[in-house]
Parts: C-alpha cells; sequence; structure tokens
C-alpha cells in the first residue's frame, strides 16, 4: 500500500473512465492500469464465534473483507458503451434526440458522464436491451424483482454523493414524459411520476424537479430541446415525504 498519491484525479468528469488505480490486497499500489475499475462488492465477513475455528478465504484483504466482481453491472456497462459508440441505435426518435442533447461535447453546460451513463442504462434496458443482437438482461433482473419486489419492479442507479442524483431524476422524467406525449399509447412510458422522499428538507429542495418552478433543472442545466418544452410541460408529478403514507 503507497502511503500517498500526489495527483488522484486521473479522468475527466464528462467521458467515461479511461485508467485507474490498481487496489491490491492491502489497497492501493500507486500503479496506473489502462480502462475502467470494474464494478466490485467488498464484503464483511463475520468473526467466528468463540470456540469456532475460521475459514479464511482466499478473496480477503487486509480489511478482512471479501471482494466479489459484479458481473450484471460489468456487463451492462460493457453493452451500454458499444450501444453509446454506435450512436444509439433501437430506441425511439425522441429518446435519441434526448441522448445525442446529453452527449453534444460543444455544450456549455455538458452533463457529466456519470449522469449521462446512469440515465442512458435505464433507457437501454427499456428500450434495447434483447433487441438488436443485445443481450436480454431483464432474464436476469425480471426474476429478482419477482423474488423481492413482487407488483413493484425496481432497478437501481447507484450514484455516490454529490454527483447529481436529482439531475439524473429530471433526465429520466423528461425521457419519459415527452415520449409518452409523443406516444400515447406506448405503455413503456409515463408522464406521471410519485418521488417520495425521506425527509421535508429533501421534499422540498426536490422542487427543482418540476418544469413549472422558474430554478428547475431543465433549464439551469438544458436537458431538454427547446422544442420539446411543450410536452415536458404535461409532466405530472408529484413529491410527497414518506410520512404522508404511514
Amino acid at each position: 500500500m503507497v502511503a500517498a498519491i500526489d495527483n488522484p484525479i486521473l479522468n475527466g468528469p464528462y467521458d467515461a473512465p479511461s485508467r485507474h488505480f490498481e487496489l491490491g490486497t492491502t489497497g492501493p499500489t500507486g500503479e496506473i492500469q489502462d480502462g475502467r475499475r470494474p464494478s466490485e462488492s467488498f464484503i464483511p465477513v463475520p468473526s467466528p464465534r468463540k470456540g469456532q475455528k475460521g475459514q479464511q478465504a482466499l478473496d480477503l484483504d487486509v480489511s478482512g473483507e471479501r471482494r466479489e466482481k459484479n458481473p450484471l453491472i460489468n456487463d451492462i456497462r460493457y453493452e451500454v458503451g458499444l450501444w453509446r459508440q454506435r450512436g444509439y441505435p433501437g430506441v425511439s426518435p425522441i429518446s435519441r434526440k434526448l441522448l445525442q442533447h446529453w452527449a453534444d461535447p460543444t455544450r456549455e453546460n455538458r452533463v457529466m458522464f456519470c449522469q449521462r451513463e446512469a440515465a442512458e442504462t435505464a433507457i437501454f434496458l427499456s428500450e434495447v436491451s434483447g433487441r438488436h443482437g443485445t443481450t436480454d438482461f431483464r432474464r436476469q433482473i425480471d426474476p429478482q424483482n419477482d423474488l423481492h419486489n413482487d407488483g413493484l419492479p425496481r432497478i437501481a442507479l447507484k450514484m455516490a454523493t454529490g454527483t447529481g442524483k436529482t439531475v439524473v431524476m429530471s433526465m429520466l422524467i423528461a425521457w419519459q414524459t415527452i415520449n409518452k406525449v409523443y406516444s400515447p399509447r406506448d405503455a413503456r412510458y409515463s408522464k406521471r411520476f410519485l418521488v417520495v422522499t425521506p425527509g421535508i428538507t429533501i421534499r422540498d429542495r426536490l422542487r427543482v424537479i418540476l418544469p413549472s418552478e422558474e430554478t428547475n433543472y431543465y433549464r439551469e442545466r438544458d436537458l431538454v430541446p427547446g422544442d420539446l418544452w411543450g410536452a415536458l410541460r404535461e409532466a405530472e408529478i408529484i413529491i410527497a415525504n414518506y410520512h404522508a403514507f404511514l
């Protein structure tokens, strides 16, 4: 493990990561490797009870956690990346217009890569996965939803604090709403949304996802082309604190 890394920043915020620091069994080695760091989990391993001999797994690191690759996440990332490089084939005209708008490198207010990738992944899984020669990831996701969330399927987009989750929420609302307005019979889309928050403060902060708000993110972050604003205004959004359902 190295004592310190002089410059820990290897990648810019607007493009896919192309390098990463190697992470050894004792921590960062300081070595730079090409490509994006694969997704993996660090799973705590409980200490053996008194009188029992703990079986030491070969993949434990210095913290005593078990490192485990996340093949589903890595496979989805890979296919979304290929799909991005090909220009987003297989999506609706509205979805493609939004995706290209968000990815435009000449924008004054560029969308960060982590935000784009989150929205791209949701769109890919909804409109593309299993078609046009792509892997049908729903065959892996749907059984887990049936097991854990029967009747309320969910997909998680994991993002770090400060990376713009509210921006992604706005992007997804725009994608769904505008598609629904232009294709009202398409069951994949909706223009009605319920956002449940864990507290009143967050509820109030999320008013930026309302197109009717003067300081909404759609305008501030230039998330919707001007000619699609009329459709976006048809979004019906309710933001409620979770206490309302107790």
